[in-house]
């Protein structure tokens, strides 16, 4: 039962009414309560602890949420002493004062990694509710501020910052704004919010404060140790990936769009036919017969499974592209609407976007399946299912607009089978994922998904991500990098752009085609490497749409022959990006990864944001300016660095200086690695 605390510990006078609350021990976690406040730290994994905190009573179990259902097993200890407590597991002290404050401690030497910090020193206090009805509350959770702290993660942003330190980031999720609540600090914490609530965090240098438009409980985790570390002890209680599945690793041929069989076949053969290595094809939207029917259109493409036989024959995947959106004219609208398997809306009809389809002149209302109800996602799937599994073999799917893409985005207008939008929303994208990984692991299936948009345990699922539709200049292919790291430092190891961009783009303009073999070179050294894009000259939005041409012979003779050179390199690092994908999916370790993960020692790593490490051994210099020969390239201590063209060596802890031809992005090894990066003269 409650005790109060033995002696009365000393309280701010500031303050018009100090709250001296009371602590017990239940199940191995702490608890503090006071001012109808409860906040409840237990252990949940190696060197970890969630704590869960409300307003008006006891912490409620099963919303929703990124933590896996159970921790691994754990030991830690609970210690209370003169009006104060201590919660120990492993690497990480939990320090709760009378009040309820709490400070984020290493156990070895007791140094602060991250302490709560009052907005006032009167009210509020680190912790604020703001009722907003139906026992919700807008809610707020402040951290302290250090200046020498550096901020990772928070999933991908298009701002090409690396360090979030100083940023507002928006928690809702949008085209090419992938909102995942995950922050590595190099004070050596990874803490995640854990809440799909709409909102947004401020790393301000005042202060950090996570905010929930509306939710029922504060609930996050925090884990002490290094940036791999934590990306380790993250992962195990978050879900780790599935290993990657083999033909995923080369290279995925794309383009908006497609528009039949035929075409996408001639493209497949022209690929063989010139002997370049091509491992997957992409049949984009519209291939549909009506939004939502979720089946090949047989005007477009009469005989799918002819289709997919001489695709495999020929060593490609097909990829079919599958949206969360339901058309009225669909077949399945009617059932699924009366069923209660779309997103529900608190105003007005169940439409959410206005969207073309065939058959009509205009766009029509579409309505977007409801991902967090189980029945809807099963119902989906049995579509999915009938219409391209059991009949063709087709086991990979796109998964695009997954956020999902409303017009307008108002997620407080919304309500899911799981809570309302304010409170569940940023979690649409990882449980549309889920459908497709239940489904194809039910069939006994290798998973992989390609997605739009993604959330804090979304990896779990199997599902990749890419950058969204994003502009087609060097500024753009920039942000990229530190997109893909942030993405990295959030969990999602599988990550992607398209190369050369999404919006236009002129394979005719030697301004563009230098723009291509930029990002080509860069997408080589991607976790996944797939070309796509809306090229020039594009036609208006609907059924009958199609860009310009964006194979690789498309860009005329000499960047066309500098991107089959690097398709080539991509095909001899098959065998080595697999190894890099083992580490996702044994250690939760991501390939594409910022040089401190590795080196985190080394105080000059942690500010590079034009560079990366693929895998453990290959460190990435992308050129991302117009004309640039050469570029400047920080090599980490602790290891030496060989230029894997030219063969020269260097000790880490200097910048070098090296040439970078058009046809060469600058690679080193490390500490001797042996990685195929040149070709073997036959």
């Amino acid at each position: 039962m409650n005790q109060p605390a033995a002696v009365q510990p000393k309280v701010s006078l500031a303050q018009s009414s100090p709250t001296v609350g009371t602590f017990r021990e239940r199940d191995g976690a702490l608890e503090w309560s006071g001012r109808q406040e409860t906040v409840r730290i237990e252990p949940w994994g190696p060197d970890a602890v969630r704590v869960r905190a409300r307003l008006g009573g006891p912490v409620l179990q099963g919303l929703p949420g990124a933590l896996l259902d159970e921790p691994p097993a754990t030991e830690s200890t609970v210690k209370t002493a003169d009006g104060e407590a201590w919660l120990t597991v492993g690497r990480l002290t939990v320090h709760v004062d009378a009040e309820g404050q709490l400070r984020f401690l290493r156990t070895e030497d007791s140094a602060e990694l991250l302490a709560e910090a009052r907005a006032h020193f009167w009210w509020p206090g680190a912790r604020l509710y703001t009722a907003v009805g139906n026992g919700h509350h807008r809610l707020e959770q402040r951290f302290a501020a250090y200046d020498d702290e550096k901020l990772y993660g928070l999933g991908q942003h298009q701002h090409g910052r690396l360090d979030q330190k100083g940023l507002v980031v928006d928690l809702v999720q949008r085209n090419a704004e992938v909102a995942i609540p995950v922050l590595a600090s190099s004070r050596g914490y990874t803490l995640l919010w854990n809440n799909p609530a709409i909102g947004r965090v401020e790393l301000a240098h005042n202060g950090t404060r996570w905010v929930a438009d509306s939710a029922r409980q504060i609930d996050y985790w925090i884990t002490a140790g290094d940036p791999a570390d934590g990306q380790r002890r993250y992962s195990a209680v978050t879900g780790r990936t599935p290993m990657l599945p083999e033909w995923a690793a080369g290279f995925w041929q794309c383009k908006l769009r497609y528009r039949t069989q035929d075409e996408l076949l001639a493209v497949a053969r022209e690929y063989k036919r010139r002997g370049l290595p091509i491992s997957a094809i992409v049949c984009d939207f519209f291939h549909w017969t009506h939004l939502g029917e979720w089946k090949f259109d047989p005007a477009e493409w009469p005989d799918p499974a002819a289709m997919v036989r001489e695709l495999a024959e020929l060593g490609i995947k097909l990829v079919v592209s599958v949206w969360p959106s339901v058309s009225p004219l669909s077949e399945n609208h009617p059932v699924m609407e009366q069923r209660g398997y779309f997103i529900g809306t608190q105003y007005g009809p169940m439409a959410h976007a206005d969207w073309p389809d065939k058959e009509v002149a205009a766009t029509v209302q579409v309505a977007f399946y409801d991902a967090t109800n189980p029945e809807a996602r099963e119902f989906v799937w049995s579509r999915v299912k009938e219409n391209y599994l059991e009949p063709y073999g087709i086991t990979a799917f796109w998964l695009d607009a997954c956020e999902p893409e409303l017009k307008p985005g108002f997620q407080e207008n919304l309500r899911y089978w799981a809570g309302p939008g304010l409170e569940v929303g940023n979690s649409y994208p990882a449980e549309n994922s889920r459908t497709f990984h239940e489904g194809l692991t039910a069939a006994g299936e290798e998973v992989i998904t390609l997605n739009r948009s993604a959330w804090a345990g979304s990896q779990r699922y199997g599902a990749a991500l890419w950058s969204g539709d994003i502009g087609t200049d060097f500024a753009t292919l920039r942000a990229q990098i530190a997109a893909g790291l942030n993405t990295a430092m959030s969990g999602i190891p599988w990550w992607n752009t398209d190369i050369g961009g999404f919006h236009g783009g002129d394979p005719d303009d030697p301004a563009y085609r230098e723009v291509m073999v930029r990002w080509f070179q860069f997408g080589a050294l991607s976790p996944l490497m797939r070309l796509h894009g809306f090229r020039d000259p594009g036609m208006p939005l609907g059924p009958d749409m199609t860009g310009g041409p964006n194979e690789v012979w498309s860009y005329g003779e000499e960047a066309g022959a500098i991107l089959e050179k690097y398709l080539r390199l991509r095909e001899r690092l098959r065998s080595y990006v697999l190894g890099v994908m083992r580490e996702a999916h044994e250690e939760g370790l991501p390939p594409m990864r910022p040089l401190f993960l590795e080196f985190p020692g080394d105080a000059g790593a942690w500010g590079v944001d034009d560079a990366y490490l693929f895998g453990a051994d290959v460190l990435v210099a992308p050129v991302l300016d117009a004309g640039a020969r050469a570029r400047a390239v920080y090599l980490p201590a602790g290891a030496s660095w060989t230029d894997a063209w030219t063969g020269v060596s260097y000790e880490g802890g200097i910048t070098v200086t090296v040439e970078a031809p058009l046809d060469r992005i600058p690679l080193f090894l490390r500490d001797g690695a042996r990685v195929p990066i040149q070709e073997v003269p036959r």
